[in-house]
C-alpha cells in the first residue's frame, strides 16, 4: 500500500519524515520521493506532479481527513525524541479507547501524523505484539 502526500516543498517534508521516522527516503526525481516502511510506502510528491493526473485534483497542505499512522515501539519515548523536530503536537501520548497509546502531531504542511503503540492485550494481539 502507498499513500501520497502532495506538497509545495518536497525537500522540507522529506527532511521531516526522515527525522521523525528514522528511516531514509528514496528520491526518484526532485519532485517525488518515497519513505518505504514495513507496512507500506509514504510517497511525497510535488504539486507539479498533480497535472500529470488531472490539474487541480489535489492541493498541497489542504488535508483535513486523513491521518498518516506509524506503528512504533513506544509512543512515549517517541514523543520525547520528536520534540526535537516539531512543536506542532495535537496531543501528548494518550491511551485511546481501542487500546493504542497515540501521539498525534502535524507535519510541516499541517497533515496529521499518529505514532501509536498497542498497549492492551486485544490491540497487541491485533498488531502481533
Amino acid at each position: 500500500m502507498s499513500i501520497r502526500v502532495i506538497t509545495d516543498d518536497v525537500a522540507r517534508l522529506v527532511n521531516f519524515y526522515e527525522h521523525v521516522s528514522g528511516m531514509p527516503v528514496r528520491w526518484s526525481t526532485p519532485d517525488f520521493a518515497e519513505l518505504e516502511t514495513p507496512a507500506g510506502t509514504l510517497a511525497i510528491g510535488s504539486t507539479r506532479t498533480v497535472a500529470l493526473f488531472a490539474a487541480g485534483s489535489a492541493r498541497a497542505a489542504d488535508n483535513h481527513t486523513a491521518i498518516i499512522e506509524f506503528l512504533v515501539d513506544d509512543a512515549d519515548t517517541e514523543y520525547e525524541r520528536i520534540r526535537q523536530f516539531t512543536t506542532e503536537f495535537v496531543n501528548a501520548p494518550t491511551t485511546m479507547p481501542w487500546g493504542n497509546r497515540s501521539l498525534l502531531f502535524r507535519d510541516p504542511d499541517g497533515n496529521l501524523v499518529n505514532f501509536f503503540t498497542p498497549v492492551t492485550p486485544d490491540s497487541k494481539a491485533k498488531f502481533g505484539r
